[in-house]
C-alpha cells in the first residue's frame, strides 16, 4: 500500500487499514476504475497518516473518517476524469468486473447484515449501473452512491460535496429519477442468462437471423478499446448494423474462447487466448431484448480478471 518508514503506526495495528476493501468498494463505484479507485484509497490512507497520532487518536470513527475523505477525494477524482475522457481514443466505458474482486462486496458492519443492502450493491456494480451512474454530474453521482448503496446520512454528505443538506437530498432525487428507470425495466435474472446464452451461440455461428431478433430495434453497440485494441470508434446503432458488426467481430476474432461468466454480477461473455482475458462483452436486456451492447477491449481494464 503506502511506503512507510519509522514514523508511521504499523499496519498489523493500525485501525483504518483493515477499511481498505471497503473504500475500494466505493472508490470503484464513484469512478467506474479500478486504476482510479485504488488511486483514491491510496490518497486517503496518506491523508491519515499525515495527521499526528494524537489526531488519530482522537477520532472516534476511523472508518466514518476515511469514508468522508475517500468520497471527497472522489469528487474531485470525477472532475478531472471528465476531462481526461474527452481525451479517450473511442468509447471509455467502465470496468466490467469478475466476481472474484472480493472487494466489491465490502459493506459497512452495520448494512452488511440486511439482504437489501447487499442487493443495491450487488446492482451497482452491473455494466447498465456504471453507465448509467457516467450521465450524472459528479455530484450526483457522490451522493447517489454514498447515500443510496452506502447509507450515508445527507448531513454527512453536505460537507463532501460542498452544499446543504436539503440540496443534497435533491441530488439524490435527481439521481435517482435517471437511474430508476433502468433498475425497473431490467430483464428477470432467468430471462437475462437465457438471453445471454442465445447471444453467445448467434454470435459463434453467424447466425444474424438469429441475432437480430434477440436485439431490440433501437440497441446501441459501444466497444472500449482505449486505442490499444481494435474497436470501433463511435457507437452502432440498430439492430441490422450492431448484428452485422457482431457477426464480423466474432468471425475476425474465431481463435478466442468465449465463456459465460459474470461481470458485474451480471452474466456476460467472457473471451481469452491463451488463457488470457482479451476482451468482456456485457449486455442490457429489457423484456426479452438486448438495448445495449458494451465490448470492453481494453486489456488495462481487464487486468482484474484471473
Amino acid at each position: 500500500m503506502l511506503g512507510m518508514d519509522a514514523g508511521q503506526p504499523d499496519p498489523a495495528t493500525d485501525t483504518a487499514l483493515p477499511d481498505r476493501n471497503l473504500l475500494m468498494s466505493l472508490a470503484f463505484r464513484l469512478l467506474g476504475s479500478t486504476h482510479d479507485a485504488e488511486d483514491v484509497v491510496q490518497e486517503t490512507y496518506a491523508r491519515w497518516y499525515a495527521m499526528p497520532e494524537s489526531a488519530r487518536t482522537e477520532i472516534t470513527s476511523p472508518t466514518a473518517w476515511l469514508v468522508k475523505v475517500a468520497g471527497r477525494i472522489g469528487l474531485d477524482h470525477l472532475s478531472s476524469a471528465r476531462v481526461r475522457r474527452e481525451r479517450y481514443p473511442g468509447e471509455w466505458l467502465p470496468e466490467p468486473l469478475p466476481d472474484s474482486a472480493v472487494w466489491t462486496s465490502v459493506l459497512p458492519s452495520r448494512l452488511a447484515e440486511d439482504p437489501a443492502d447487499r442487493v443495491a450493491l450487488d446492482d451497482s456494480i452491473s455494466m447498465g449501473m456504471l453507465v448509467m451512474l457516467e450521465s450524472l454530474t459528479p455530484a450526483q453521482r457522490v451522493t447517489f452512491v454514498l447515500h443510496d448503496v452506502f447509507k450515508v446520512p445527507f448531513a454527512e454528505i453536505a460537507t463532501i460535496v460542498g452544499r446543504s443538506t436539503e440540496s443534497c437530498r435533491a441530488l439524490a432525487v435527481a439521481a435517482r429519477r435517471g437511474i430508476g428507470s433502468t433498475r425497473r425495466s431490467e430483464a428477470h435474472p432467468l430471462e437475462y442468462a437465457r438471453v445471454v446464452k442465445e447471444f453467445k451461440r448467434a454470435c459463434r455461428t453467424g447466425r444474424l437471423d438469429c441475432l437480430a431478433e434477440l436485439l431490440d430495434p433501437r440497441v446501441v453497440s459501444r466497444a472500449d478499446g482505449g486505442g490499444r485494441a481494435r474497436a470501433a470508434l463511435r457507437p452502432i446503432h440498430g439492430a441490422d448494423r450492431t448484428a452485422r458488426y457482431l457477426v464480423g467481430v466474432f468471425r475476425r476474432e474465431s481463435h478466442l474462447a468465449v465463456t459465460l461468466e459474470n461481470a458485474g454480477r451480471r452474466p456476460a461473455l467472457v473471451c481469452r487466448a491463451d488463457g488470457v482475458v482479451r476482451g468482456v462483452v456485457s449486455l442490457h436486456v429489457v423484456r426479452g431484448r438486448i438495448t445495449d451492447v458494451w465490448l470492453t477491449l481494453n486489456p488495462e481494464k481487464l487486468a482484474s480478471w484471473p
